[in-house]
């Protein structure tokens, strides 16, 4: 007979590391991986509607942000991180096989840097959002005040 997990953190292990992963990338609720973290790209109005996500998981009520200041670390380590790498292994790749004058690089490489950043935000805070739950799970809303 199989055992039913008993806490959140048992529960969660159940699912894998890559499920949370896939669920970012498409953008959806850490907890259920139903609903949208953030407006629909097309219903996008202002840079704000960009960049904040939802209240809460219209599905689960899975909080998305829980505290003030809770993406800080989705800005500075993982949309940076991302993005700096990757401009990093394209510089890299460019010296070793074509070795270009530095006006390309700059062309290629630092100019489309702020533009792929602000394209990436979403992503990174839902990457954030997912592997924060990940190791850390947290209840849903209705098992707070229970």
């Amino acid at each position: 007979m199989a055992t039913v997990p008993t806490t959140i953190r048992e529960r969660e292990r159940k699912i894998s590391f890559w499920a949370f992963f896939r669920r970012a990338m498409r953008l959806r609720c850490p907890e259920c991986g139903m609903s949208r973290i953030f407006k629909p790209w097309r219903q996008t109005r202002t840079l704000e509607d960009w960049v904040r996500p939802l209240h809460d998981c219209p599905n689960c009520e899975y909080e998305y942000q829980r505290e003030e200041g809770y993406f800080m670390m989705a800005i500075c380590a993982v949309n940076y991180g991302v993005i700096t790498a990757g401009a990093i292994v394209v510089a890299f790749l460019l010296y070793t096989f074509v070795s270009p004058p530095l006006w390309v690089y700059i062309v290629f490489i630092f100019v489309p840097m702020p533009l792929l950043s602000f394209l990436f935000t979403r992503h990174a805070k839902a990457l954030w959002m997912a592997i924060d739950h990940y190791l850390e799970p947290q209840a849903k809303r209705q098992d707070r005040h229970a």
